[in-house]
């Protein structure tokens, strides 16, 4: 049985979105393994606390994550 576990800051995919990576993440492994795998294929996505995971020892934040590479901050989401 395929498997893919994502972990995703939350509040940060809407509803729509989690059901594209539901899908194309099943859709990967079917392809990969062939359509006898689409039934059996499983995708959890699980939402972090914001601020309850971190890289190279630096705690990540939805902000900082929604941060242009150049350090500035983007305008709030329409």
């Amino acid at each position: 049985m395929p498997f893919a576990n994502f972990k995703i800051p939350a509040g940060t995919l809407d509803a729509q979105q989690k059901e594209t990576l539901v899908a194309r993440t099943t859709d990967l492994y079917a392809e990969l393994y062939g359509e006898r795998a689409r039934a059996t294929t499983v995708v959890l996505v699980e939402e972090v606390a914001d601020g309850g995971w971190g890289v190279a020892g630096t705690v990540l934040t939805a902000a900082l994550l929604r941060q242009s590479p150049d350090g500035a901050q983007p305008s709030a989401p329409a």
